[in-house]
């Protein structure tokens, strides 16, 4: 696919001001969406997303790149973005998110875990990340995201079925059942190649780390980079047997 170049969630009353939805339209919305969307460039996943559900619907941005924000921001101008801040990035993680707040027209939503990284080790112990890295994903991103999400409609990602095989089924559309949420993947479909041509052709924000060697970008405790011929994600969670932080599963 080329890329271009330019309670349920019906009780959003404490969040948004968007039409209240019963579990039940949300996933007949999700199923209508799938069909009519698939295959369909990432503009217009994102006019029906937020022609749909407006502000109900938030976009999920790692900053491990910003074409989702990018994309976003220039399809619903003052979009809300959502930022898991866990602690345990890189310096040049949160930088670009800075930098995608102050250049970006998007409204950057910070959200970190209940417990900070010092109570974290008061409770469970130091270097968690390595001796329960599941946990550590729920505490701080997992649980975070659940919380962050709990008035919303629909969450938007930059989820791409090139990253990885446990993620090759993805959909432009789908019923996340779980959260029970239409989830959203506008550039599903995105060839690595795909982002690339996007982001030079629109110079967007680029995670420095991108340019060394770290084509999936984590938390640093659990992310090396990437030795040539290895895939993208080989450097998350390296050595632990695990593959995905609980977000997408």
């Amino acid at each position: 696919m080329t890329a271009p170049t330019t309670t349920s969630p019906g009780r959003a009353t404490d969040g948004p001001d968007v039409l209240p939805r019963t579990p039940e339209q949300l996933q007949a919305l999700a199923a209508g969406g799938s069909e009519k969307l698939a295959g369909a460039s990432a503009e217009d996943v994102l006019r029906w997303t937020f022609d749909t559900f407006g502000d109900g619907a938030i976009v999920a941005a790692s900053m491990g790149d910003t074409v989702v924000a990018h994309l976003a921001s220039v399809v619903h101008p003052g979009v809300e973005l959502l930022f898991l801040d866990t602690g345990f990035h890189f310096a040049e993680t949160i930088g670009t998110a800075d930098a995608v707040e102050t250049v970006y027209d998007v409204r950057l939503r910070r959200v970190s875990a209940e417990l900070t990284v010092a109570e974290q080790e008061a409770t469970y112990g130091p270097r968690l990340f390595e001796r329960d890295p599941d946990l550590c994903c729920s505490l701080r991103k997992v649980t975070p995201l659940q919380q962050a999400l709990a008035t919303r409609q629909a969450w938007v990602t930059g989820l791409r079925r090139a990253e990885s095989d446990t993620r090759s089924s993805a959909q432009e559309v789908s019923w996340d059942a779980r959260r029970g949420l239409v989830k959203v993947n506008p550039i599903v479909g995105w060839s690595d190649d795909d982002v690339e041509r996007y982001a030079a052709a629109n110079g967007v924000l680029r995670n420095p780390l991108l340019d060394d060697g770290y084509p999936s970008i984590g938390c640093a405790p659990c992310t090396r980079r990437v030795a040539p011929g290895e895939d993208a994600r080989a450097g998350r969670w390296a050595g632990l047997g695990k593959k995905e932080c609980g977000i997408h599963l």
